[in-house]
């Protein structure tokens, strides 16, 4: 009976304010779409990371004929400092970091050049132009910095690059949009929670008569104030849920239907991302409703 009676009092209250729920309904539809864009963007600089880092390599460029650094100044790279260099990566105190080394000759060097060049610049060139190194793939890309100061400085060597540096430039990008993400979803729900605070306050005063009649009866402050709760929560309820639904149409149609089939060599989150995000989206907008309603309710549903 208590449980009809207050499902019948939500319902009324929602009726009543239709188009403030309405309201609610839509700003936590927006903010929560924001908040799960946010974390969607961090689930793909995950998922970036992962197949990314783990195959960028560190070069180490040697010394070439007439190199004008300074690093450089004795010359030409010679057999004996290659061969120092590669028993501190195979056999020196970071040999453990090190999962695979591989030498480039000016030749190899030469033919990957070609292959990316659309210029024709490659036709003023000559092999003996160019650069050997050391291609060395790590167990761990964070350590560059390590196996760097090993090898940085030492006779022969004329550049050490991370090639994750390449990728450094699209992570800030998308942190930089992560923080933006979440910056307007802090702006949103705190217009969702000041939404849902008016719309409890609207249909409280408009029950006043009633709160004070079932307070004179004995009626526990649980089941007075639960009705306006619950109007709350199913607003808020039903933003996260709408918002769930876009993203989850956008990871399938956008990213799923059209990205992936355009760019097939990036990594990209999936719907069971969305599903993985979606418990904490519904779990933010009961949270919201609760607090607004504490807010809210202590004042306008005294007897």
């Amino acid at each position: 009976m208590r449980l009809r009676f207050i499902f019948s009092e939500v319902w009324n209250g929602l009726r009543r304010n239709s188009t403030m729920a309405l309201s609610v309904v839509l700003v936590t539809f927006v903010s929560l779409t924001f908040v799960g864009a946010a974390a969607l963007i961090q689930a793909q600089i995950g998922e970036l990371k992962q197949s990314w880092y783990g195959k960028v390599e560190v070069t180490i460029g040697l010394c070439p004929e007439n190199a004008r650094s300074t690093q450089c100044a004795a010359g030409e790279v010679t057999e004996d400092q290659k061969e120092q260099i590669r028993k501190v990566l195979e056999e020196g105190p970071v040999s453990a970091l090190v999962k695979k080394v591989y030498f480039e000759t000016k030749e190899e060097a030469f033919e990957n050049y070609k292959k990316l060049d659309n210029q024709g610049i490659a036709d003023l060139l000559t092999a003996d132009q160019m650069q050997s190194s050391f291609r060395v793939k790590l167990n761990d890309p964070e350590q560059f910095q390590v196996v760097s100061d090993a090898v940085a400085g030492m006779p022969g060597v004329d550049y050490v690059q991370d090639q994750r540096d390449t990728f450094s430039q699209l992570f800030r990008f998308l942190n930089a949009a992560t923080l933006v993400a979440a910056a307007l979803a802090a702006i949103m729900l705190l217009a969702a929670g000041l939404l849902i605070t008016t719309t409890i306050r609207l249909s409280a005063l408009s029950r006043r008569r009633e709160t004070t009649i079932m307070r004179m009866v004995g009626s526990s402050r649980t089941l007075i104030q639960a009705p306006f709760m619950l109007e709350g929560a199913v607003a808020a309820t039903l933003g996260a849920l709408l918002a769930v639904g876009a993203l989850y149409a956008s990871v399938r149609y956008v990213v799923g239907d059209w990205l992936r089939a355009s760019l097939t060599w990036i990594p990209y989150v999936g719907e069971a991302d969305v599903l993985t995000v979606a418990p904490y989206l519904i779990a933010i907008a009961v949270a919201l409703a609760a607090a607004a309603s504490v807010v809210t309710l202590g004042k306008y549903t005294r007897a």
